[in-house]
């Protein structure tokens, strides 16, 4: 190249020279350009990054929870300044934090949790109360969860930090600071549902935390083939979507409701969040009778709800209800089962093979009664003859009974048995087609309809009347192809306190007779909860009432017109009334060494050969429920007066039978009235010296009334036993 430009012209050789330098010095003067804009970019990145730094350690933080379970608005983590202060800080709602991972080494002289609306913390604030509620200097903390509520009803927009502070030395120990504009999650307002069909309407929903909606006024004329509450993701709803528990926590198709409130708890550890709709929908059709979107970016408080994930061994799963799932696998002709429940402590679990072939029905049944005490685990067999106790009935055994009572055999072996936070875990195996007579087959080559139920122990060890059980057909089929597996996680929120129906007391010494007759025992707010026993099913009506304690005044005499049952065919409808001093009651199923620890003080006399005897059975008058109705909804009813006007009284027409009592001064101060038959179908009777010490006691809620009274206040009463004798 040299060469041949010293070759060619002079002008040529001059032009490439200055086009050389021309050409380095513009590049120079780039490369100097760039390298400022490089510096200047450079620089303001440093700046940018420096600045966003803690924004950009919050995001990430943000960001690494949408992984975790949702806990509410993030504020950030603790500003560590001394004694290893650290953990991260959200707002449950417009009163509560909620700090995760909490650590502090214990070590200030007088250390509290310390908030206030000064621009930094500092002498003027107040103490929020610890996770206890107490105003105690701060002890060590390690990785701790837990809630901070702001006393006097203080709101996190009045202030503007929470401190972990020590008022001895001034000092704090660490930060976080409350946003400006600040919204903390509060229950949102949803719409409503769309009306498409079935009658399904409401008021706007009610978000009220991350997993509970209430609706308000909500119709449905409960007429679809099997429909359910129904929810999943998409624009719209359809049957790529799964079950949402009732009001109740049923699977089962949703019943009738008009204009009622009711509130819905997203199933397991599925949150407001991981869904798009809520729809009444229809399985059998396909078919969406209403739905309601879920909008997104709700602020929502988050629930409090505690969720156990569900542990099984077996590769297939069934969840009946919100607290219970079985699980089953089969292997060569034995099946094995896992029922697990959340249950109390005396609390049974109950599963089986349908009395039908084509319907799930309680009467025929073969069951498994499994529960846990103190010291193991339990399988029983049981065959159910009649919704009853076992009783015997002319020599033969009836109701829930034993298979071993009832000349079976007990075809269950227990496996495992545990009981870990709350939730009792039993799996056990049995025969698929067992040689006892009085077991159900399980079939393999076709669906099986099943029957669950849980509920409380009695004394004896006995299942009682069940508190949960399906209203519907349940099928299961224990052969499939590819393992089945609905389950989730079990669920459980505070408890609040059962509003009690309100106990009734009859004092007037004027009353001389009482007419005794049968009705159904209640929820929670009836028998179960004012005496605090289990049911049978069935209580005694006292004048109209149920339960009600009497007192009587030794000396005089007072008669029962006992309308309880006299078919001794009849294992439900057959209680002679006795009066002792057992609160239980039953006195014909106990032993003859418990029989003899009781004091029968009147409605039972003995033969030669030492048996007893019931004297007071009279013929059946029974309240019962309206056709259709739904017992499980007894607690619905927020007064026993409310409850007691739905219910059909009839009565047959004979001569009730009559039990005169005079307690003298032998008497015990309590004694109870109650079933020969059955146990825990009465209460209390109180035997006083004096009603005058009942007036001057302070018992003003004690309610006064006459019989005749009482006639007048029986809803629907069929009274054909001789209604001018009453």
């Amino acid at each position: 190249m040299t060469l041949r430009n010293q070759g060619g012209s002079g002008s040529d050789s001059d032009g490439g020279v200055l086009c050389h330098r021309c050409c380095t010095s513009r590049t120079q003067g780039q490369r100097r350009r760039l390298q400022k804009q490089q510096l200047a970019f450079v620089t303001l990145l440093l700046l940018c990054l420096a600045a966003a730094g803690p924004h950009s350690a919050r995001a990430q933080s943000e960001d690494d929870e949408e992984d975790g379970p949702y806990r509410g608005k993030y504020l950030g983590k603790l500003n560590s300044y001394h004694h290893q202060v650290s953990g991260d800080v959200y707002a449950v709602n417009e009163y509560t934090f909620l700090i995760v991972g909490f650590n502090y080494d214990g070590n200030g002289a007088d250390t509290f949790f310390w908030s206030g609306a000064s621009n930094r913390p500092g002498p003027q604030g107040f103490i929020v109360p610890d996770e206890y509620g107490k105003t105690n200097i701060l002890d060590r903390y390690h990785n701790k969860d837990f809630t901070l509520s702001l006393p006097d009803r203080k709101k996190i927009t009045e202030i503007k930090w929470l401190a972990v502070y020590d008022l001895n030395n001034q000092n704090n120990f660490g930060d976080v600071f409350i946003p400006e504009e600040f919204e903390p999650p509060r229950p949102q307002l949803g719409g409503t549902f769309s009306k498409r069909s079935h009658n399904v309407s409401s008021s706007s929903m009610e978000i009220l935390d991350s997993k509970t909606i209430r609706i308000k006024d909500f119709t449905y004329d409960g007429l679809g083939k099997r429909t359910f509450f129904w929810t999943g993701v998409g624009a719209q709803p359809s049957s790529r979507g799964s079950k949402m528990p009732d009001e109740s926590g049923y699977l089962d198709p949703i019943r009738k409701y008009n204009k009622e409130t009711i509130e819905l708890e997203l199933p397991g550890d599925k949150t407001i969040f991981d869904i798009d709709w809520i729809s009444i929908y229809d399985v059998a059709d396909n078919e969406n009778f209403g739905h309601v979107l879920i909008n997104d970016g709700l602020n929502v408080p988050p629930s409090l709800v505690k969720v156990t994930p569900f542990e099984f061994s077996l590769p297939n799963c069934r969840q009946l209800h919100k607290d219970l799932q079985v699980s089953w696998e089969v292997f060569g002709p034995q099946i094995t089962f896992q029922l697990s429940g959340q249950v109390a402590a005396n609390d049974y679990m109950s599963f089986g093979i349908s009395g039908s072939d084509v319907s799930s029905k309680m009467i025929g049944a073969d069951v498994v009664v499994a529960y846990i005490d103190e010291i193991r685990g339990y399988t029983v067999d049981y065959n159910i003859t009649s919704l009853a106790p076992c009783v015997q009935v002319l020599g033969q055994n009836k109701g829930v009974c034993r298979d071993d009572v009832v000349g079976g055999l007990d075809s269950f072996q227990l496996n495992t048995y545990s009981r870990k936070e709350g939730i009792n875990t039993i799996s056990f195996r049995r025969i698929l087609k067992s040689s006892d007579d009085g077991d159900k087959e399980i079939f393999l080559d076709r669906s099986n309809y099943v029957v669950w139920a849980f509920g409380q122990l009695d004394s004896n060890n006995e299942p009682a009347f069940h508190t949960h059980y399906p209203k519907s057909d349940i099928v299961i089929d224990f052969n499939t192809t590819e393992p089945v597996n609905d389950c989730f996680a079990f669920t459980k929120r505070t408890e609040t306190p059962v509003q009690l129906w309100e106990r009734t007391r009859i004092t007037d010494a004027t009353v001389r007779t009482f007419n005794a007759y049968l009705g159904p025992s209640g929820g929670l707010r009836g028998y179960q909860g004012l005496t605090g026993h289990v049911s049978s099913g069935l209580a005694w009506y006292i004048n109209g009432y149920m339960i009600p304690e009497l007192y009587l005044k030794r000396g005089l005499t007072y008669t029962f017109k006992v309308r309880g049952g006299n078919n001794p065919h009849s294992p439900e409808h057959y209680h002679p009334l006795v009066i002792t001093d057992d609160p239980q009651g039953g006195f014909d199923r106990l032993s003859d060494a418990k029989q003899s620890e009781i004091r029968v003080l009147a409605g039972v006399e003995f033969t030669r050969r030492g048996r007893p005897k019931p004297t007071a059975a009279g013929p059946l008058c029974l309240s019962s429920y309206s056709p259709n109705y739904d017992r499980r909804l007894d607690d619905n009813f927020p007064t026993f007066k409310k409850f007691n006007r739905t219910l059909i009284t009839e009565c047959v027409d004979e001569a009730p039978a009559l039990l005169e009592i005079t307690p003298n001064i032998t008497w015990p101060d309590t004694v109870y009235y109650n079933s020969f038959t059955h146990g825990n179908m009465g209460w209390k009777i109180h035997i006083v010296d004096s009603y005058t010490n009942l007036r001057h006691s302070g018992q003003s809620r004690l309610t006064v009334w006459s019989w005749p009274v009482a006639c007048a206040l029986l809803p629907l009463i069929v009274l054909l036993a001789h209604p001018a004798k009453c």
